[in-house]
């Protein structure tokens, strides 16, 4: 049984749910102790109970809603004083309503803005100085395929994942000489609730079933399906292992080949 994580600690940021629920299951069964992040402590206490403690970890949770980023940057202080490291970083949030780039209010860049790259800059800042006590440390991104090539209808979306991909290429070449990696994953069309939401609004204004827009999501990959969350988890996972030591400030699209673009 691999348990190449032992004796490291991942924070899971949006893991009651979805992507960030897989990472942290997948992560645990590596072995890692690992600590949730996300707004509903209930939601957070039930997926703790969930995770795998068979190589003696202790998990933990931190609720805090990301709709602040001063919200984010005090409670990873109060963390961090407590005397707590972090050996991985698996920076993941929710994303935007969608709807076409012209008609997005100014607010809905700035509170994306805030949710994902501030959110993402206070918990690297904060949780960086261990890292580098430890000796290194990973940091992984989960954007959107997007950052290659712009997804219609998520004009918002589209403009901040950006922004975190470039800031993360930036981190990459800062950070590589402390022997911490920096990368970032790019999920294609995955079977979670926030997709589901996405169609349903989609369905509500064009009046298409949404079982025929599944359908159409799933025929733009060559595989011809919709990813699992799990499929997604499991590049996360691997660029946590210690294979992934060399590997740095990259993006890997997990979409079955729908980006049309290397």
């Amino acid at each position: 049984m691999d348990k190449s994580l032992i004796n490291k600690t991942a924070l899971v940021c949006g893991s009651t749910q979805g992507i960030g629920k897989s990472v942290a299951m997948g992560l645990a069964n590596k072995g890692a102790s690992v600590v949730l992040v996300a707004r509903n402590e209930d939601k957070l206490k039930a997926v703790l109970s969930e995770l795998s403690s068979e190589a003696g970890q202790k998990h933990a949770y931190i609720s805090v809603d990301f709709s602040d980023y001063m919200n984010v940057k005090k409670a990873i202080s109060t963390f961090v004083g407590d005397g707590n490291t972090i050996d991985i970083l698996v920076n993941n949030t929710g994303g935007p309503k969608g709807g076409p780039i012209i008609d997005a209010d100014v607010s809905e860049f700035i509170n994306t803005f805030n949710q994902h790259l501030l959110c993402n800059h206070v918990l690297v800042q904060a949780l960086v100085p261990g890292m580098k006590q430890n000796g290194g440390g990973r940091i992984i991104n989960i954007i959107s395929t997007s950052v290659k090539q712009p997804l219609t209808g998520l004009g918002v979306s589209n403009t901040i994942r950006g922004a975190v991909a470039s800031w993360s290429k930036t981190l990459a070449n800062e950070l590589g000489q402390f022997n911490i990696t920096v990368n970032n994953v790019l999920p294609g069309a995955t079977n979670t609730v926030r997709l589901q939401g996405i169609a349903e609004a989609k369905s509500e204004k064009t009046g298409i079933p949404v079982a025929t827009i599944f359908e159409e999501m799933a025929s733009e990959s060559p595989m011809q399906r919709i990813a699992e969350a799990e499929e997604i988890a499991n590049a996360v996972v691997f660029l946590a292992s210690p294979e992934a030591s060399y590997i740095n400030g990259i993006n890997i699209p997990v979409d079955g080949g729908r980006t049309k673009s290397l």
